[in-house]
């Protein structure tokens, strides 16, 4: 895929009104993965719209909710970092799970930029900040829209 600041699928977004769901936990790599997914999706030419989520395990409900009232697609995105007790496999089950079942529900497209870390130094890695060496927000983007127009052929 990408790195940092260099996405590499050019897809024109024009006539696509794309949610991008975002979660508030750890906020610089949060506005990492923000930045990258605005940057993908206004290049593109598609109308952006976002939801600020308190973190993962809401993504779901909200991305369905926007998809529901007439998002195209959506795009996921949230940080779980593990820590020493069982929440981080709950909330990456629920966050992953929840976010399949609303683009199979909804027969759209959502972009997956959940980042599930063993450490923060993972995802400063991932947020495409200065010096990241990826740009799992405007990965996400990037399948968003790619799949939102594969979508769009197949159905005409």
């Amino acid at each position: 895929m990408s790195g940092a600041g260099s996405p590499t699928l050019v897809v024109d977004g024009t006539g696509l009104t794309i949610a991008i769901v975002a979660g508030q936990w750890h906020t610089a790599i949060s506005e990492g993965l923000l930045a990258g997914a605005r940057r993908v999706l206004e290049a593109s030419g598609a109308t952006v719209v976002e939801y600020a989520v308190p973190g993962s395990f809401e993504l779901p409900v909200v991305a369905k909710a926007a998809l529901e009232n007439g998002a195209d697609a959506a795009v996921a995105l949230g940080v779980i970092i593990r820590g020493g007790t069982p929440h981080f496999e709950y909330v990456s089950a629920a966050a992953t799970d929840g976010l399949t079942r609303v683009a199979l529900d909804t027969g759209k497209p959502v972009g997956f930029g959940v980042l599930t870390l063993e450490d923060e130094q993972q995802g400063l890695d991932r947020a495409g900040l200065p010096g990241s060496k990826e740009d799992k927000g405007a990965e996400a983007a990037e399948a968003a829209l790619a799949t939102a127009q594969a979508l769009r052929v197949i159905r005409g």
